[in-house]
């Protein structure tokens, strides 16, 4: 059922796209589609080069990503392909299982992705804290450049389990690296970063490509290259039914999960900052699905995993792309290029790649973010980033985002168990009386008590330890007009005072609860224990029904009856007295 209404609702988004279709959009779609094509190309080389694959595998991910999710995805402004955040996870995938290993775990995660938004569960993707984000962000930011210093330097160093590993060992073992790489990778880099200074319209890292691998040809410099480009979309090297390992899919489980939370995360957030860009509606769910089916699909051409990119997809919307046609075209694009230019894309140095990986690693990071976590000193968000960006980069992504969700919880507990507090004071009449209250003296065997915050399982210590002077009264009133949450624990510290309270012999009075607390009340027999008439709206309420009750019975720490009860009983006989004298004699009564 849940997949006939995400068919449903692609048909829906699909129709609303094409409703007022005409030729001014189709310019659109086709320029922003050439537009893309151009700056995804060399991206799309260097991410699957990246991802321990080779360029063609990048190629054939970026094709066919753009035209299955591009097609089925839940925005018609997302551009999908390989990206280096998903590189960055793959280089160490593919370490530990092989490039067979990733393409297996790749379908798994497509299956994953599927289930996600057959069930709906896309929105709460969003539930990852944003300093967790960031520094899963900048942790694969790291991996993509140490894994690219080998390119860049022109060496081969030793393989290793991670990022950090890696970079140990080009301490420990220090490399000659080789100046034709270096140059190489300059010449990008320079381009990347100076060109977008005079214009945006020419992506700076095709011209770097450009300017470098006929610098490096013509000059017969001895560097590593891309090497042949098939001039299919069905790669020699890929996945086959025969090949899946069916006795040992439970190994690579750990593996799907891993680039189905990535796929997950990216594709949502990309999507997020989409509809904020374009102002158009995004489907987290269908987008899910077509992630989903992508993925699936994909090693069975020789693809790697793919996912929705943030730079493709600003530039898309920033070309003024009108339908999900901006995709497909860049995928046909891509696709002439792919069987028009192999010999030429074949002669790119790794290293003008490994150039423009760097820059693109450098980019990746949310610097404005970051920046406001420093600048406003939030220790908590910059702990959190810190610990998960050295996560990422020395563990899996699965773990890291693990990791950095536990610690953004904790640090959520601690806040919200500090910002829980307990006042208490006697009765004030003067503030009684000032919201129309009758109450000329206050009992002071009457105490109130005022929470603020949630009461859980971090503040009941908080809370239990502000009710050690409650002996001293024999009535409580307990104001929770500020308490917007409770849970178990914090009802089980509440029977605990209520009944070592009831059992001193002394009354307790609730008043301000919340909807939520007061269905934990009845659901939990607090209402029960306490008394439905016990329970007010109104502090003040609460205050003037016990200190009449007080008036009533007496003061039970008195020997005999307080001098305040004696005043209150007073007061109120002098009222009844007025009303009785104001009252017609019988004999006037009609």
């Amino acid at each position: 059922m849940a997949g006939i209404l995400s068919r449903l609702s692609l048909v829906q988004i699909v129709r609303r796209e094409f409703m007022t279709y005409d030729l001014s959009h189709f310019q659109r779609d086709l320029l922003a589609g050439l537009t893309v094509a151009a700056v995804g190309l060399p991206l799309a080389l260097a991410f699957g080069v990246a991802s321990g694959a080779d360029a063609a595998a990048g190629l054939v991910t970026a094709i066919l990503a753009g035209l299955l999710i591009g097609g089925l995805g839940g925005a018609s402004y997302q551009i999908s392909g390989p990206t280096g955040a998903m590189s960055a996870v793959l280089i160490v995938l593919a370490s530990r299982y092989g490039l067979e290993g990733v393409w297996v775990a790749t379908v798994l995660a497509g299956l994953f992705l599927i289930a996600l938004g057959a069930f709906r569960l896309g929105r709460y993707i969003s539930f990852i804290p944003s300093p967790v984000i960031t520094g899963f962000t900048s942790g694969i930011a790291l991996i993509i450049a140490i894994g690219q210093l080998d390119n860049v330097l022109g060496v081969t160093t030793p393989k290793a389990e991670n990022a950090l590993e890696k970079l140990w060992h080009y301490v420990t073992n220090p490399v000659v690296p080789d100046w034709h790489a270096l140059v190489l990778a300059g010449v990008v880099m320079g381009a990347m970063i100076i060109l977008p200074r005079f214009t945006r319209r020419i992506p700076g890292s095709l011209v770097g490509i450009v300017l470098a691998s006929p610098l490096a040809f013509f000059a017969g410099w001895d560097v590593a290259v891309i090497g042949d480009i098939p001039r299919t979309i069905l790669l020699e090297n890929r996945l086959t039914f025969e090949s899946i390992p069916w006795d040992h899919l439970s190994d690579l489980l750990p593996a799907a999960v891993s680039i189905a939370a990535l796929g997950a995360i990216e594709s949502l957030l990309c999507g997020t900052v989409g509809a904020t860009m374009s102002g158009q509606e995004f489907d987290s769910n269908q987008e899910l699905i077509g992630q989903g089916i992508g993925n699936l699909v994909l090693p069975f051409f020789g693809g790697v995993p793919a996912t929705a990119a943030i730079a493709r997809t600003s530039v898309a919307i920033k070309s003024g792309a009108a339908t999900r046609l901006t995709s497909i075209i860049h995928s046909l694009a891509l696709l002439v290029s792919a069987l028009v230019l192999a010999p030429l894309i074949g002669r790119v140095p790794l290293a003008a790649l490994g150039g423009v990986l760097l820059v693109t690693a450098w980019r990746m990071n949310e610097w404005e973010s970051i920046h406001f976590f420093v600048h406003t000193r939030l220790k908590g968000a910059i702990a959190g980033m810190i610990i998960t960006m050295l996560a990422t980069a020395a563990l899996d992504l699965t773990q890291a985002i693990l990791i950095g969700v536990a610690i953004s919880a904790v640090l959520y507990i601690r806040q919200s168990a500090i910002s829980t507090s307990v006042a208490s004071g006697p009765v004030q009449p003067e503030k009684i009386r000032a919201q129309g209250f009758d109450l000329p003296a206050a009992c002071p065997a009457i105490h109130v008590y005022y929470l603020t915050g949630p009461v859980f399982f971090g503040s009941v210590t908080t809370v239990l330890e502000s009710f050690e002077t409650a002996s001293d009264y024999h009535t409580l009133i307990v104001s929770m007009r500020g308490v917007p949450v409770i849970d178990a624990m914090g009802v089980q510290a509440l029977r605990q005072i209520i009944e070592e309270h009831q059992h001193r012999g002394g009354n307790i009075y609730f008043s301000g609860l919340q909807p939520a607390v007061r269905d934990m009340f009845d659901r939990t027999g607090l209402t029960a224990l306490v008394g439905a008439q016990h329970i007010f709206w109104d502090a003040a309420q609460a205050i003037v029904f016990s200190h009449q009750s007080h008036e009533l019975d007496g003061c039970a720490r008195c020997d005999s009856r307080s001098e305040v009860c004696e005043i209150l009983r007073l007061a109120r006989q002098q009222k009844t007295d007025v009303k009785d004298e104001a009252a017609p004699a019988p004999s006037e009564r009609v």
